[in-house]
């Protein structure tokens, strides 16, 4: 299968301006076999003098630096709507990647055209731990990142159709993009962080679209690198080493997800393994976390906002 010369692709990177984080990840850009079209950056350092060096160092990119911290979601669809390329490649900036990625991951999009996410294997930064062979739901309504802190062992080297894509190497078909944002978003801005990568897989498979998974597409990802404190970097458990804002948004998200995206049907059929799910996310907030219970009753209007969204996106038309 060979790729059309016609068609480019657009990298997306959003980035808070830890560490080295970026710079790592730009010059893996700059070393693919495959070039890309052009190279977006969201800065939400809200440095001048981190933007400033990122203009000084990578001249050839289009940076945009926000005033305001757009957060995650909002960064991206800022940088897909810059773009112009057929294929966005969404990026944490905790993230390298293998020379050959973008040769190998854009293979998948050629299996048929109603492929609009694609995956590769996501390992740790140490190249030896799986972060990630693909995104699944679960019947607890979470996100299921499959072979999340094994060994790579080659168990997951068969190209294959998969649930969606882990939000930190997120290969997306622009047609799709398109065809499933509701209103101006692509990825929902009601959800900073967490969910969101579910959120757009799960809303594109209503629609139609499928994920497909190239293991030669390798990836190297510091797992809350962004987001955590140093302790919990590649750590499990997310929820231990979040801050309070960030714990509001990965219980809150699951709820939006699920009000937007599941049936009826399947609500029922899963609500026992749901409320098991939220029976122990609850005990382990009141005696942990009980500050928490406060915030998200102030935050229920994300609740009705997602119940307006599921309306809109009906009227698109589920397949």
């Amino acid at each position: 299968m060979e790729w059309p010369s016609n068609k480019i692709v657009s990298v997306v990177i959003a980035t808070c301006g830890k560490n080295d984080y970026l710079k790592s990840c730009l010059n893996s850009l700059k070393n693919q076999t495959q070039p890309v079209f052009e190279t977006i950056v969201i800065d939400n350092s809200l440095n001048s003098n981190f933007s400033r060096a990122i203009n000084e160092r990578y001249p050839d990119i289009k940076l945009h630096s926000s005033p305001k911290n757009l957060f995650y979601c909002e960064a991206l669809n800022k940088g897909i709507k810059m773009s112009k390329g057929d294929f966005i490649l969404c990026l944490n900036d905790d993230v390298v990647l293998d020379k050959g990625f973008i040769t190998e991951a854009i293979r998948g999009f050629l299996f048929g055209p109603k492929i609009g996410m694609v995956s590769g294997k996501i390992l740790r930064s140490d190249g030896k731990t799986i972060d990630s062979a693909g995104l699944f739901l679960t019947p607890w309504r979470t996100a299921k990142e499959r072979g999340y802190g094994l060994k790579d062992k080659g168990q997951y080297e068969k190209e294959e159709y998969i649930f969606g894509v882990n939000g930190a190497v997120a290969f997306y078909r622009r047609e799709m993009l398109e065809a499933i944002k509701v209103g101006y978003d692509y990825f929902d801005t009601d959800y900073h962080f967490f969910y969101e990568d579910l959120d757009i897989a799960w809303r594109a498979k209503r629609f139609g679209w499928k994920g497909y998974y190239i293991p030669g597409a390798v990836a190297y990802h510091v797992r809350g690198g962004s987001v955590r404190s140093v302790s919990g970097i590649n750590k499990p458990y997310a929820r231990r080493y979040l801050n309070t804002n960030l714990q509001l948004d990965l219980l809150k998200n699951r709820y939006l997800t699920l009000i937007k995206n599941d049936s009826y049907l399947s609500f029922l059929l899963h609500l026992p393994f749901i409320l098991s799910y939220d029976i122990l996310v609850w005990v382990y907030i009141l005696f942990l976390k009980p500050n928490l219970i406060k915030k998200f009753l102030l935050n229920l209007k994300y609740l009705k906002s997602a119940f307006q969204k599921r309306k809109l996106i009906e009227k698109l038309g589920y397949v």
